[in-house]
């Protein structure tokens, strides 16, 4: 294999923290507990912490205050609200204005102000009638770069060249004069600045800032606005570093124009905020500097911050700088899935390359794993990244070294009754590093909140102390919080709920009442009745995280480590989900729930409600328990279990479909004669293969032995009736003539096929097709349950018990001893070869060797790994091979394999 060395130009296509990729956002990747918007200023809002868009807020409902709208409304001595005045100002048209300046006002809100209300106001509304004749053209005229690749042509949308510039500048001058309120006056000012900055005269908006707007000793809103253009005005005259320091004052003093100054002052100033902060003289402006510098910074923000906090300890961005690092250390500690060595993509491996295949064809379909099935799959970026990566370069083996020591276990419970997810040291981020940024924040905030007057201090380091466990001391700090603030007061009430949560190592009847009681709204879900087979619109995402779901993770690894796996199931998943991944002791578990009596309102209310729509539950039960003793060869219990599964629905799935509306889910109906997990199985299910194609129809990858002797095989059966088959092939086998050896060939046929390189593999592990799931895997370890947490990543593993190869082998040893057939013993060590071949590839798979990528010898020491496994095959897994190659040359079977299998052609040219 060769080894690949990866730029972070290549990591680049797939991950930018100002755009992440369409089919990852790490803002859903974690629980948001501590709610980074309970800042009081909401001007920085779009400043706290997001990895998703450029700035936080981006598709969120933003409640950032607008500074004109604020302005106007006190001009108009409040008498509109807020609304009315964005509705007077920005949306009541030219026209109605000038109606309600004649007197004959028609708009619903300017007929309940009256027409003295113009009088009142006579030169606002003046403006607002010049502004709403300028504001379409008022953007900059777009110029086409000398250099650019494409001519677009000369653009059709308004610009303020689009208007007779002497006239304009004369017309606001003239009026400019005429005024005489300051602040409208001003307004006119702003509007010249603006005008020549747009038409790019951008000498004569730096003279109308110093005639128009300066002599006005009034820095308000207006001031801002005005000074946002001059130092638009000033970049296109490349002066940078005073355009730079203008902005850097409209982000300090205004409220809605934050987000636009800050890229503005980006474009500005390469080295931006280190050149603002030489300027700065004033402790807010030092403040604000440090600010920046913080936002801007890649390393731990804790020493910016203790220099704000000499300046300022009662300072708002020192609380936001101080919520983005919370958030950090959320990210790290609360992730919404945790994977592991033996709970990821990783854990399994395939078949190996191609001339490892039992059989000859590579037409065989694309083989998605069970998650994929369900549309709700979310990976982490990370996650998906490692996947892409190991499918592009061919890497397919396991990397766990587990070795199955991670059983949990009561002693694990009760020695470590603090084990829930984000408290675990492995992987997403929680290390040392990470444990001393929590210390260090933590000891911030003791320090601040001693002297700030703002509880939020005291809810920062009580959330600090929940983060390391200290739910007592978080508690008393709750306790003591005197607040009105009602975002502070949601926060609280939130973090007093976790702590009494978590804080309990064991979940019992008694305390599941105490949920029930207390915390109902957390867990009791409002049903909204939707039509499944509706259309609509598809959310990739699904919904945020939230508190409700990080205590049901909670409560599932709680129960996970009591050993309670089918409540810690049914916690995250539907009983439905069985299906993927049915294996026996989670079944059982699960089983032993839903027939437990006496439940909780708890258990009844919020785990039950999970047992979802299998139809006949005893039959699905009883279906999954069937199939297992299939592939197990206890046909005599396969029957009695089909005998109760009768009542079966059908495997439960669903149809996506678009359409043009959105997507359309439906139930999926099977139709008559299709297989449905029980019935319509076809009597190929005891023949070979020609070819090994799982993508083609069964009569063209399948062909049919000889069951003349066998009336019982009909053409297509039912599970009740294929294991009543096999019961009376297995009395047949204990014969000593050529039925008896036959007999063993079919039985032997049928565990392979359904076996996990059979052509009917899905018919004992719950799929409707060789396609999907984790049935073609090859497990790397021996542990019988591979979920160490929980089961909320139930879909994105896959895990199906280890088949039994020799069992198959053994019945076809018995035709081998009992045929006097040469042609029929040679298909049949064809197919002990075939099984063989299984055998290696689980013994591969648990003999994985971790070589660090980053070792100069990796290439050198894969191959000894490599040439290591191959001599192992040939040596141990290759004996009926070996046996055919010896033995029946000049057999016809031989040579049709020979021609028809690839693997084989190329072992006998060995």
């Amino acid at each position: 294999m060769k080894k690949y060395i990866l730029s972070l130009a290549v990591l680049s296509l797939f991950y930018t923290k100002s755009d992440a990729c369409a089919w990852s956002d790490p803002d859903y990747e974690y629980f948001n507990l501590f709610t980074q918007s309970i800042i009081k200023d909401k001007s920085y809002l779009p400043f706290l912490l997001t990895y998703s868009n450029r700035f936080y807020g981006d598709y969120k409902n933003m409640t950032i205050p607008d500074d004109n709208i604020e302005t106007w409304k006190k001009f108009f001595n409040n008498q509109l609200n807020y609304a009315e005045t964005e509705n007077l100002v920005y949306k009541i048209s030219m026209a109605d204005l000038n109606a309600l300046k004649n007197g004959t006002p028609s708009n619903p809100l300017l007929q309940k102000l009256g027409t003295g209300f113009y009088q009142k106001y006579k030169e606002g509304i003046d403006y607002l009638i010049e502004a709403k004749y300028l504001e379409p053209y008022m953007s900059i005229n777009y110029v086409e770069s000398p250099d650019s690749f494409y001519n677009n042509g000369p653009s059709k949308n308004l610009n303020a060249t689009s208007v007779d510039y002497a006239k304009t500048v004369n017309a606001l001058t003239s009026l400019y004069n005429a005024t005489r309120n300051p602040e409208i006056k001003q307004r006119y000012g702003y509007q010249l600045v603006r005008f020549n900055h747009y038409t790019r005269n951008y000498d004569a908006a730096l003279e109308a800032f110093k005639t128009y707007i300066e002599p006005i000793k009034q820095k308000g809103a207006v001031y801002f606005m005005a000074l946002d253009q001059l130092s638009g005005a000033q970049r296109g005259k490349e002066m940078n570093s005073d355009a730079n320091w203008n902005f850097f004052q409209v982000f300090m003093n205004s409220k809605d124009r934050k987000e636009s100054a800050f890229v503005s002052m980006k474009l500005s100033d390469t080295a931006s905020f280190s050149n603002i902060m030489k300027r700065a003289d004033t402790s807010d402006e030092k403040n604000m500097a440090y600010f920046l510098l913080g936002y801007e910074g890649f390393t731990d923000p804790i020493p910016i911050m203790e220099k704000m906090y000499d300046i300022n300890p009662d300072s708002e961005i020192l609380k936001v700088m101080a919520v983005r690092s919370i958030n950090e250390l959320e990210r790290s500690y609360l992730p919404i899935y945790y994977y592991n060595s033996d709970a990821s993509d990783n854990v399994y491996m395939q078949r190996g390359n191609a001339d490892d295949h039992s059989k000859a064809s590579t037409d065989t379909k694309s083989e998605p794993a069970a998650a994929e099935v369900k549309k709700e799959e979310k990976l982490s970026f990370w996650q998906k990244i490692v996947r892409f990566f190991k499918n592009l370069f061919g890497g397919s083996k396991s990397d766990s070294a587990d070795g199955g020591k991670n059983d949990k276990s009561d002693d694990e419970l009760l020695n470590n009754p603090d084990r829930i997810p984000f408290y675990t040291k492995s992987g997403y981020g929680y290390d040392e590093k990470t444990k001393d940024y929590l210390d260090n924040l933590e000891k911030f905030t003791e320090k601040t909140k001693k002297v700030s007057k703002d509880e939020y201090w005291q809810i920062a380091d009580a959330y600090l102390k929940f983060l390391k466990k200290d739910y007592k001391a978080s508690s008393e700090i709750l306790e003591d919080i005197k607040t009105t603030n009602p975002e502070y007061l949601e926060e609280i009430k939130r973090m007093k709920v976790l702590n009494d949560i978590v804080s309990h190592p064991r979940v019992d009847a008694e305390f599941e009442d105490h949920l029930m009681k207390d915390y109902a709204d957390y867990f009791v879900k409002k049903e909204v009745k939707k039509d499944t087979a509706a259309v609509a619109d598809y959310d990739y995402y699904g919904e945020t995280p939230s508190t409700a779901d990080f205590l049901k993770d909670v409560l599932a690894n709680r129960y996970f480590l009591q050993g309670e796996d089918g409540k810690s199931f049914l916690m995250n998943n539907k009983l439905s989900d069985l299906q993927y991944n049915p294996n026996s002791s989670l079944v059982k578990s699960v089983e032993d729930f839903y027939k437990k009596p006496n439940k909780t309102q708890f258990e009844q209310q919020i785990i039950a409600k999970n047992m979802d729509n299998v139809g006949n539950i005893d039959a699905f039960f009883s279906m999954i328990y069937g199939d297992r003793a299939m592939k197990q060869a206890d046909f005599e219990k396969a029957k009695s279990y089909y005998e109760k599964a009768q009542g079966f629905a059908g495997i439960p799935r669903m149809n996506y479909d678009w359409t043009d509306k959105g997507e359309k889910i439906t139930a999926k109906q099977y139709a008559a004669g299709e297989y449905n997990g029980f019935r319509d199985i076809s009597n190929l299910v005891f023949g070979h293969n020609v070819w090994e194609s799982f993508g083609s129809a069964e009569t063209e990858s399948m062909e049919a032995d000889d069951y003349s002797a066998f009336p019982f095989i009909k053409n297509s059966m039912n599970k009740l009736e294929l294991a009543d088959a096999l019961i009376q092939l297995k009395k047949i086998s204990n014969g000593t003539d050529e039925k008896a050896a036959t007999a063993n060939q079919l039985i032997g046929n049928l565990m392979y096929n359904t076996s996990s390189l059979g052509y009917y593999r899905q018919l004992f592990v719950m799929d409707i097709d060789n396609s999907n799931g984790g049935k073609y895997d090859f497990w790397n370890t021996d542990r019988k349950n591979p979920y160490k947490y929980y089961y909320k990543n139930f879909l994105y593993t896959t895990y199906i018990e280890p088949d039994n190869f020799d069992l198959a082998i053994n019945y076809y040893q018995k035709t081998l001893k009992l045929s006097k057939d040469k042609e029929q013993r040679a298909r049949v060590l064809f197919q002990m070869a075939s099984a063989e071949q299984g055998k290696y590839y689980q013994y591969e798979a648990k003999n994985v060797k971790t070589i660090d990528y980053s070792d100069p010898k990796y290439s050198e020491k894969e191959q000894a790994h490599q040439t290591e496994l191959d001599n192992i095959r040939n040596e141990k897994y290759r004996t009926y091979f070996a046996q055919l190659k010896s033995q029946y040359s000049d057999t016809e079977t031989l040579k049709g394999l020979s021609g028809s299998c690839s693997y084989f052609g190329y072992f006998l040219r060995k």
